[in-house]
């Protein structure tokens, strides 16, 4: 009788539990949306440039816009924790700080996520999600983006150079916070490679990075030849025009970062095996810096396992085929491509780092 009444007293909480829990799918678009709108207004700017907590007449003053609506962003922005409220005292009114979290809304700096929120909060990537069910019941033709768009992601980026140009700065944005911290946790790896070729490198951050930690590195950074054309100059790097499912560039060691969940299994092995043909046989190694999926999730960070989860939806939704891969299906394309062998270091990141050896 006593566990018949606990077992109802549990339903009865999970049911309470879920009539309050529901309304955050309802209006789950909200909080993206005002976030998105706080990094157009430049709120985060406004109180940096400022150098000290701002009243909401400074603010509003400062982003020329009305206080009223301002007003109702900023109760938003602050109960989310983005922001901080310091109330009235006799001395003053009630002013906004920044925290660490609204100083990633900032477009420019070391931490900012600004172009990766905005990328993926932009219609044109927001406009596949449409199509999720349609794709997971085989009703449309073609992959989710091709479907709405009419081309894959890479074409619609080469025809349309403001898309091209945020995408860039998105992945920009994830190499100034996954690089140092592959840098911080694993150094060793790179220690010993003279050259380097940084595979799907973009606008060449990553490897920026990378020859200025290691400055006993020469890098090449290898995109698509629209990609690398508006790449920054820089020493001790070169930017190579190419297709990767062609040809590599030769070197040492090859890095490849956020580039293999974009594809299935069959094209993640072609390009692999023309990494493995870049290196040397002797003394090579591919590194791989990709989100790796724990099915067990004993040991994770259940916060940042949720985001790996979140990224397999994204790759579902902009992507043919790419997917986030669980350990046994990195071991499968690694032995596929030809790898002998290979370890995973996790780094306290939404990624891991691979090594995979000839």
């Amino acid at each position: 009788m006593e566990d018949k009444q606990r077992e109802l007293g549990g339903k009865e909480k999970e049911e309470e539990h879920a009539k309050v829990e529901i309304w955050k799918y309802v209006f789950g678009f909200v909080e993206i949306a005002v976030v998105k709108c706080a990094i157009e207004l430049g709120i985060a700017e406004a109180i940096e440039s400022h150098g000290s907590p701002m009243t909401l007449l400074e603010l509003s003053s400062a982003l020329r816009c009305d206080p009223s609506p301002l007003y109702r962003i900023m109760r938003v922005l602050v109960h989310l924790k983005i922001f901080k409220e310091k109330p009235a005292t006799q001395l003053g009114p009630k002013v906004y700080t920044q925290t660490p979290l609204s100083k990633r809304l900032l477009k420019s700096g070391q931490n900012s996520m600004a172009a990766l929120i905005l990328l993926e909060s932009s219609p044109v990537m927001l406009a596949p999600w449409h199509g999720l069910s349609a794709r997971i019941q085989g009703n449309i033709r073609n992959p989710v983006f091709e479907e709405v768009h009419g081309e894959d992601l890479w074409s619609f980026g080469a025809a349309n150079p403001d898309h091209n140009k945020l995408f860039n700065e998105a992945m920009a944005c994830d190499a100034r916070v996954h690089v140092p911290a592959v840098i911080e946790s694993c150094l060793e790896v790179f220690k010993g490679i003279e050259t380097i070729v940084d595979v799907g490198g973009g606008d060449g951050s990553t490897m920026r990075l990378l020859v200025e930690a290691c400055p006993w590195i020469q890098g090449i950074n290898f995109d698509l030849p629209h990609v690398v054309s508006v790449a920054q100059e820089c020493d001790r790097i070169e930017n190579v025009g190419g297709d990767m499912f062609d040809c590599v560039p030769k070197a040492d060691a090859v890095i490849i970062k956020g580039v293999l969940h974009d594809w299935g299994d069959d094209e993640c092995i072609r390009i692999l095996k023309k990494c493995r043909e870049a290196i040397p046989e002797d003394k090579g190694k591919v590194i791989i810096v990709e989100a790796v999926i724990d099915e067990k999730d004993e040991k994770e960070d259940i916060k940042l396992t949720n985001v790996r989860l979140m990224l397999d939806m994204v790759m579902m939704a902009h992507t043919n085929t790419g997917k986030e891969r669980t350990l046994k299906e990195w071991g499968y394309v690694l032995g596929e491509a030809g790898f002998s062998r290979h370890t995973i270091t996790p780094i306290h990141a939404v990624p891991s780092v691979i090594q995979a050896f000839p």
